[in-house]
């Protein structure tokens, strides 16, 4: 019986101390983030080659995305793209931040946002554009990309 007991305990202090870890995770750096302004100058983009074999190669893009009105309790946010704002889905779990923008050709585009400063206030970042065109079509995203940078926090953005 008091093994019993005693594994009982075990296994309350465990749950109780998983329980302030889960809620330990939640409150990270990015949880007050209303406005970011993320820079990539690194990237890869991926294709198949008629005969069905696949080409990467590697480049150094200047993207940048400008997010707004972040709000994950509501998981919603917008993206700016000069003066147009469009609509977004965002997420916050633990030390990620996901915005996933679904395109009604079928593209979606995603841009995670890790609790891992590279400098006060900027965070390690990575954006992926799901998209693939037969033919491709210069000045526009026409194969599978992922670009890797970092994104600041710019909280005094317009709502």
């Amino acid at each position: 019986m008091t093994t019993i007991r005693a594994g009982a305990r075990g296994a309350a202090v465990l749950t109780l101390a998983w329980l302030q870890s889960v809620a330990i995770v939640g409150q990270t750096q990015l949880a007050s983030v209303t406005a970011l302004r993320c820079t990539f100058s690194n990237g890869a983009a991926g294709t198949w080659r008629r005969d069905g074999s696949i080409d990467a190669s590697v480049n150094t893009p200047k993207l940048i995305l400008l997010f707004e009105s972040i709000d994950p309790d509501e998981g919603t946010a917008k993206q700016r793209s000069g003066s147009m704002l469009s609509d977004i889905v965002v997420k916050q779990t633990g030390g990620y931040l996901n915005f996933m923008q679904s395109f009604r050709s079928g593209a979606l585009y995603t841009t995670t946002v890790f609790d891992k400063e590279t400098s006060p206030g900027k965070f390690k970042a990575v954006h992926s554009r799901h998209e693939y065109f037969t033919i491709p079509v210069p000045g526009a995203t026409s194969s599978p990309e992922q670009y890797y940078g970092e994104c600041e926090v710019r909280n005094d953005a317009k709502k």
